[in-house]
């Protein structure tokens, strides 16, 4: 009963050792591999085969897997390099790579780790482009950097399997001090531009306002010639109006003088006059005047009567005179009596 029981045991045993072994064969024989991935089998120790996306069958305990190669396009940032330039200043260097495996077979034998390599090559490039460059040449020359990296990884990382799509510089950091120096020339250079435009704008104003006054004057000056003109013509006008209306009215001698004695007080009134001298004309002016009015002032009362007709029959009707010899006498009277006051003046000292 006991050895019974105890086979029995033995035999569950061994079934179930056998169900593993059959479930272990069966996983190992069976290998799905992802999209975008490959994976690398090696038969007993050799290279075998690659395998690719979907459902792949092995040999059990004699093909293994040796790497799994993602197929996809990848970045990898590497850390801050310290780069000496041209002119000697060290500066500090963060770049971006993107790589995509192209044979994965190359990429698992050729090199023990794609990874590192490409940094190495990477940093040991860099230096060689920035050497050749100064600092203002590395700041600005960045599409060129990047495209001679570029040039030199892909040219060394082909025969790995792997292709470099792109190189970009993420950072470039001059030491503290030629920042601070660059900020202060940025700052003067910024002071400058300012000044600059300020003086424009100044200039630009002072040539709209001298071109505003320029104008103005311009204007007023006309408007005052065009005032003058108008005056003038005014003037003109009215002279040829009161001349017209003298030759008339056709004027004797006696309106004349009384014109003159209202001239007189004008004469007197100059700023210049220090003595006001009545001329000897003034006695004629009054007789004839007094002449006009139609009668003399005597001893005896009036010499004349006004009858019925508005004057004396005595007052003989005054001869007319031509109004331009009248007027040329009048003149020469007036112009004698100024050359009399002259010289009655008594001299001033000078």
């Amino acid at each position: 009963m006991d050895d019974s029981s105890g086979g029995a045991v033995i035999a569950l045993i061994v079934l179930a050792l056998i169900v593993i072994f059959a479930l272990t064969t069966i996983a190992k024989a069976i290998r799905i591999v992802p999209q975008a991935t490959a994976v690398i089998v090696e038969r007993l120790g050799r290279y075998s085969r690659t395998l690719e996306a979907g459902l792949n069958f092995l040999v059990p305990f004699v093909d293994r897997p040796r790497a799994i190669v993602d197929l996809r396009e990848q970045v990898v940032s590497f850390p801050p390099q310290p780069v000496i330039t041209s002119d000697n200043l060290v500066v500090s260097i963060d770049t971006v790579i993107y790589y995509q495996p192209t044979d994965p077979k190359a990429a698992t034998y050729e090199i023990a780790n794609y990874i590192q390599g490409i940094e190495q090559l990477t940093v040991t490039t860099l230096r060689n482009v920035i050497g050749s460059l100064d600092l203002e040449q590395t700041l600005t020359s960045r599409d060129q950097i990047n495209g001679q990296l570029r040039g030199v990884l892909d040219e060394a990382t082909g025969r790995w399997g792997i292709r470099v799509n792109r190189v970009e510089l993420k950072a470039i950091d001059p030491p503290a001090s030629v920042q601070d120096s660059m900020e202060k020339q940025m700052r003067a250079e910024r002071d400058r531009r300012a000044a600059i435009l300020n003086a424009e704008g100044v200039k630009q104003s002072q040539i709209l306002t001298a071109e505003g006054d320029k104008q103005s004057a311009i204007l007023r000056a006309e408007g005052q010639a065009q005032a003058a003109i108008l005056k003038a013509q005014g003037e003109s006008r009215a002279i040829l109006q009161v001349f017209d209306a003298i030759h008339r009215g056709n004027p004797d001698p006696k309106l004349l003088a009384y014109q003159y004695l209202q001239t007189l007080p004008q004469i007197a009134n100059s700023a210049s006059s220090k003595l006001w001298i009545v001329p000897t004309e003034l006695t004629q002016a009054l007789n004839s005047i007094s002449g006009a009015l139609g009668g003399r002032v005597g001893s005896d009362g009036p010499s004349g009567v006004i009858g019925d007709s508005g004057l004396d029959d005595s007052i003989e009707t005054p001869t007319l005179e031509d109004p331009s010899v009248a007027l040329s006498r009048a003149q020469a009277e007036a112009e004698g009596a100024v050359k009399d006051a002259e010289s009655a003046r008594p001299d001033e000292p000078k």
